[in-house]
C-alpha cells in the first residue's frame, strides 16, 4: 500500500554553512556533539526515514533535543531542511513552489501546537475558521463548519465565548477544532496535550482516538511521554540525537525493542496498557457452527474431554455464544435435534485491542474469554494463566535487558 508520507534521507542542520563541514560530517557517521564541537553547527535531523499509512496515527516520541519537534515542521516546511526528500501522497513536498507550499498547507496538511495559538482577541468561532477565512471562503459557510467542527470537540456552546474564558483542555480542543475545519487529511501534532495537566490530557487522548474512528485522518503526533506514544499511536518512532533509532507498533517496541536505549525506557512502562488481547490469546481449541447436529457436538465433547465449553458460530465464523459442558451432558438426555436450546448467548467477549488491564475482571474467575475481530468472528480465547504469563514474560525480559542501563 502507498504511504500518504513517506521521508526519505531527510537532514536538519543548524548553522552556518551547514551544506559543507557539517553535512559531510554527518555523512561520514560523525556524531551530533563532535559536528557541534567541531563545526558549532547543530544537528536536529539526520538521516530520517519513515512512512506513514493512510488513516493512521504514528507517534515521534524522544526526550528534550531529540529533533522530533524539528522532524515535524520539516513536513511542511515551517522548517526547510537542508536535505533529503518529502513525499505526501506521492508529491515531493521539498519541489514545491511559495503558491502550492500554501496551498499544500491549507488543505493537506493542518497543524495543532503546544500551546494552543489562537488569537485572544477573535471568538471561538472565529478562530477555528480562520483558515477557510484565509482561504476566501465566505463568512456563513465559515461559521457553518465552524460549528460543525466544534461540535466534533464537545465544544459547540462556546462558538461566541473567547479563549481567555477557555480552561487549557478547552483551548486545546479548540486548536483541535480548527484543524478538523480545514478538513486537511493531515494532523500535526506537536506536543498538543503536554501543556494539559494528567486528566485532561487523558481526556484529550480519549478525543483524538473517538475521532480517528470517525474521521480517519493521517496524525502524525509528536510526544515525550512514552506512555502517551505507547496508548495512541498504531506506530510509534523512538528518537534520539536527530535519528529515529527503532520503528514500531507498541507490542514490538515493547518486547522487541531495538537496543539497550529503547529498552531502558521500557522499565516505567505499565505494560498491562499497552499489550492486547491479540498479542496473548490463544487458538480456540473448541469450536462448533450452529448448524450442527445434536449427536455431532456430543462425540466431539467427548473426544475432547479437556474441553470445558464449546464456541459456536455461523459459516462465516461469527460468534453465536457457547455450550458449556453442563448442557452437553443434557443433550444426551433431552435428546433435542437442535443446538439452539443449549447455547448460552451471554457469552464474555473481547475485541483483539483489549488490553491486559480491561480484560483481567473478565478472565480472573477462570472462564475463557472469546475474542472477536472487527466483524465479529472468533479469532482466540484468553485465559487467565495467558495474562499471567504474559506479564511475566515480558516483566523477566525487561529485568534482564534493563539490568545497570542508563538513559544518556
Amino acid at each position: 500500500m502507498d504511504a500518504k508520507i513517506r521521508v526519505e534521507d531527510l537532514v536538519m542542520v543548524f548553522g552556518k554553512n551547514p551544506y559543507k563541514e557539517a553535512l559531510a560530517l554527518l555523512q561520514q557517521g560523525v556524531s551530533k556533539a563532535e559536528i557541534l564541537d567541531r563545526t558549532g553547527s547543530t544537528v536536529g535531523v539526520a538521516n530520517v526515514s519513515f512512512s506513514v499509512q493512510e488513516g493512521e496515527i504514528f507517534v515521534v516520541m524522544g526526550l528534550s533535543g531529540s529533533g522530533k519537534s524539528t522532524l515535524i515542521r520539516c513536513l511542511n516546511r515551517l522548517i526547510e531542511p537542508t536535505s533529503g526528500q518529502v513525499y505526501i501522497d506521492g508529491e515531493n513536498v521539498l519541489q514545491a513552489g511559495k503558491s502550492r507550499l500554501r496551498e499544500l498547507r491549507r488543505t493537506k496538511m493542518a497543524m495543532v501546537f503546544q500551546h494552543f495559538a489562537l488569537l485572544p482577541h477573535k471568538t471561538v468561532a472565529e478562530n477555528v475558521a480562520y483558515g477557510l477565512k484565509i482561504r476566501g471562503v465566505d463568512e456563513e459557510e465559515r461559521r457553518s463548519v465552524a460549528i460543525s467542527a466544534l461540535d466534533m470537540v464537545g465544544l459547540k456552546q462556546y462558538i461566541d465565548q473567547y479563549p481567555k474564558n477557555l480552561s487549557g483542555g478547552m483551548q486545546q480542543r479548540v486548536g483541535l477544532a480548527r484543524a478538523l475545519a480545514t478538513n486537511a487529511d493531515i494532523l500535526l501534532m506537536d506536543e498538543a496535550f503536554s501543556a494539559l495537566d494528567p486528566l485532561i490530557r487523558r481526556q484529550m487522548q480519549n478525543e483524538l482516538l473517538q475521532l480517528q474512528k470517525d474521521l480517519k485522518k493521517t496524525v502524525v503526533f509528536i510526544t515525550h511521554d512514552l506512555n502517551e506514544a505507547l496508548r495512541i499511536g498504531n506506530h510509534v518512532a523512538i528518537m534520539r540525537d536527530g535519528k529515529i533509532i527503532q520503528v514500531g507498533n507498541p507490542v514490538e517496541i515493547i518486547t522487541q525493542p531495538a537496543n539497550d536505549y529503547v529498552a531502558a525506557f521500557m522499565q516505567d512502562v505499565d505494560q498491562s496498557r499497552v499489550l492486547t488481547a491479540e498479542v496473548v490469546m490463544q487458538d480456540p481449541n473448541y469450536v462448533v457452527l450452529g448448524r450442527d447436529a445434536v449427536q455431532t457436538v456430543i462425540k466431539r465433547a467427548k473426544a475432547k474431554d479437556a474441553a470445558s465449553a464449546f464456541y459456536v458460530v455461523n459459516n462465516d465464523r461469527r460468534l453465536e455464544g457457547f455450550i458449556t459442558r453442563q448442557n452437553i451432558m443434557r443433550m444426551e438426555k433431552d435428546q433435542q435435534h437442535s443446538l439452539d436450546p443449549f447455547i448460552e448467548r451471554d457469552c464474555p467477549v473481547i475485541p483483539t485491542d483489549t488490553t491486559l488491564t480491561d480484560m483481567y475482571a473478565l478472565v480472573a474467575n477462570g472462564v475463557p474469554v472469546a475474542v472477536v475481530d472487527q466483524q465479529g468472528r472468533l479469532v482466540g480465547e484468553v485465559h487467565a494463566s495467558d495474562v499471567l504469563s504474559s506479564l511475566a514474560s515480558v516483566e523477566q525480559v525487561s529485568q534482564e535487558q534493563n539490568n545497570g542501563m542508563e538513559l544518556v
